[in-house]
């Protein structure tokens, strides 16, 4: 349960608010979406006044529950999810991003691929951006990440979301799936730092284009990652394949909402296997699971 980080990067700069991970993060998800694959609609996404307070009401609870991180999201990423226009994106995400930054000082992340999204959110408040392909969609969103000092999640994903399937099958055959992420992720740092980047935060991508099996080989060996000098999220809160090794015989796989218990317990996995930033829909969960491997790490040293 130790992590091999360079402990000066545990403090990272965030567009001018300090990330400090010198014990894990909690990242909470609000998702302003219709179609996300957990919580889509609850929030729904026109923006009206009753719903942004519906949504501030979500983060702040998670605020106090001891999420250190809100991830804010305009756009599903889940695999199949339909692509929605960058107009669409702002209109549904910076409102609530000017609002809650007003009620909070919490760090904002805005989950996004697209530069012109992540540059009116930055604008708008938020620290962080969190990009799914890892700078690899969206030429230009280097230099609007680099001009703005924000930090950055780079993720690993095989392909865009609206081409991504449920599936056992993940297309490459002859490359571990190890092998595939950090190359992936290796060059994502690469381009960030020659545009001088400094605050970086890596993603496996768990749950994107990767077979069940490969999802639990990148969990149980995630601490492999520091390798790559970064800190490390992992992103597991209620997916498909923790449904996948919990399903009984001859049933299907328990729906999102019947896949908490699992989620606890991946999360768990992933802290003692070196995750800094945990991304979760459900805070309290998972801030008592970071306390129970903290405690236990105290008492191992």
């Amino acid at each position: 349960m130790t992590n091999s980080i360079d402990s000066n990067r545990y403090r990272l700069d965030c567009a001018g608010k300090i990330l400090d991970l010198s014990t894990p993060a909690i990242m909470g998800v609000v998702n302003l979406t219709p179609d996300s694959f957990f919580d889509g609609g609850v929030y729904g996404s026109t923006g009206n006044e009753a719903q942004l307070e519906r949504a501030l009401e979500s983060a702040m609870a998670m605020v106090h529950a001891g999420a250190e991180i809100i991830d804010v999201g305009g756009e599903s990423t889940r695999p199949g999810a339909d692509p929605v226009s960058t107009e669409e994106e702002i209109r549904r995400t910076v409102p609530f991003i000017e609002l809650l930054r007003k009620r909070s000082g919490v760090l904002i992340s805005i989950d996004t691929y697209k530069a012109e999204v992540a540059n009116k959110a930055l604008l708008a408040g938020a620290n962080i951006v969190n990009d799914i392909s890892g700078f690899s969609f969206d030429p230009a969103m280097p230099e609007v990440c680099a001009r703005h000092q924000s930090g950055v999640v780079l993720m690993h994903t095989p392909a865009r979301p609206d081409s991504l399937r449920w599936s056992q099958e993940t297309g490459a055959k002859d490359e571990e799936v190890m092998s595939r992420v950090t190359s992936f992720l290796r060059r994502s740092v690469e381009l960030a730092t020659s545009y001088g980047i400094e605050s970086i935060v890596l993603d496996p991508g768990l749950g994107f284009g990767k077979s069940v099996e490969e999802n639990y080989r990148l969990l149980a060996r995630l601490d492999e990652l520091h390798e790559l000098g970064w800190p490390v999220l992992a992103g597991l809160s209620r997916k498909s394949f923790l449904g996948q090794a919990i399903r009984r015989p001859g049933e299907d796989a328990p729906p999102p909402s019947e896949r908490l218990f699992a989620t606890i317990s991946a999360n768990t996995i992933a802290l003692m296997n070196g995750a800094d930033i945990l991304r979760v829909h459900d805070v309290k969960a998972a801030v008592e699971a970071r306390a129970i491997v903290l405690a236990t790490r105290r008492a191992s040293e």
